[in-house]
């Protein structure tokens, strides 16, 4: 039986937060003279003198109608990047405590346990479907096991992991499964969200970097149940989310439907790809991909890759990275500039 209570670290257990003036008065009106901010105003059209709502409230509110959560159960920061140092900060004892990460994924994880100091033991993913190798995880467990991290759709195969296989590590580990959904708007299946009611260890990591086009603004999700997302608030920095970046964050919000289009748009080229890159004699697999970008496998990845900087087209050189020896990440662009990309392959010998 999962107890978070267990696996939280003493001396955050025993933290006594940061109270910031706006955590005391929550109203909008009022004479503020409590946190040393210009009351002039700022030399700016929109006047950001004031600090922002440190718990993001109406930001929470609307994401909640679109994602069917309430606001305590989300955590906003910047990036998702943030939430992943965080959930390192609570619950990993540094030189002591270790997370399982299943490569090749997202290398914020390791990047994020090394500056921890958090020891991580890597389980690859199966060659070529790219799926959990669930016995050799629970292998790797072991009573100082807090994390483990699974990228679906997974960054940068593009592929998704079987539920079956998450479900069996949600029920039988006493830590918390973080599945970073960073993709899941251009996947074909559902994300886990509505899963959060049956597991108290899920964690779910989203973002408005990729199909909201907002990743200029950084800002980065995490869904989890109410006493989870209390301790990632309870540790982060005080006003982490800027004024700006929730303005910005809520009119786009709005705009639903445009987003919509856009990922139509994506997985449409994303299939157009597909096909037309097949045909090159140099490519020898294009792996099927849920998210917005190909993982494509080449005689000579590295040449191929030199040969597109030459030309101004600036893809991912993954061809060094376990199971993805040989492969470029190409992410999807607009039809003009997919086009770009296969004419200028045309030219390559």
């Amino acid at each position: 039986m999962f107890d978070l209570g267990k696996i939280i670290r003493p001396n955050i257990k025993n933290l006594i937060p940061y109270s910031s003036a706006r955590d005391e008065y929550t109203g909008s009106e009022g004479v503020f003279l409590d946190a040393n901010e210009n009351a002039y105003g700022s030399p700016l059209d929109s006047n950001y003198n004031r600090y922002p709502d440190p718990m993001q409230m109406e930001l929470k509110r609307k994401l909640g109608e679109i994602k069917g959560l309430l606001p305590e159960n989300i955590f906003l920061g910047n990036g998702s990047d943030e939430a992943i140092d965080l959930l390192y900060r609570a619950v990993c004892e540094p030189g002591k405590d270790n997370v399982i990460l299943c490569p090749p994924t997202y290398g914020m994880y390791e990047v994020a346990a090394n500056i921890n100091d958090v020891e991580v033991r890597k389980v690859g993913l199966t060659p070529e479907s790219f799926q959990l190798d669930c016995v050799k995880i629970r292998e790797n467990i072991d009573k100082n096991t807090r994390l483990i991290f699974i990228c679906c759709p997974n960054n940068p195969t593009g592929n998704g992991v079987k539920w079956t296989d998450v479900k069996s590590l949600l029920e039988k580990f006493n830590g918390l499964v973080v599945v970073d959904e960073a993709y899941i708007n251009f996947a074909s299946y559902r994300s886990l969200v509505p899963e959060l009611l049956n597991y108290p260890n899920l964690v779910i990591l989203q973002t408005l970097s990729k199909a909201w086009g907002l990743a200029g603004l950084r800002l980065g999700m995490a869904f989890a149940g109410s006493p989870v997302i209390a301790v990632l608030n309870k540790i982060k920095a005080p006003y982490n989310v800027n004024i700006a970046t929730q303005q910005l964050a809520l009119s786009a919000l709005n705009k639903v439907r445009e987003v919509n289009d856009w990922i139509r748009c994506i997985v449409t080229e994303r299939k157009k790809m597909e096909e037309a890159l097949p045909h090159f004699p140099f490519v020898e697999k294009v792996f099927p991909s849920e998210a917005n970008f190909l993982l494509v496998r080449m005689k000579d990845a590295k040449a191929v890759y030199r040969f597109l900087i030459g030309a101004g087209i600036v893809v991912r050189d993954r061809s060094t990275i376990l199971l993805c020896e040989g492969c470029l990440r190409i992410t999807i662009g607009t039809s003009k500039e997919n086009e770009q990309l296969i004419s200028t392959l045309k030219q390559y010998s």
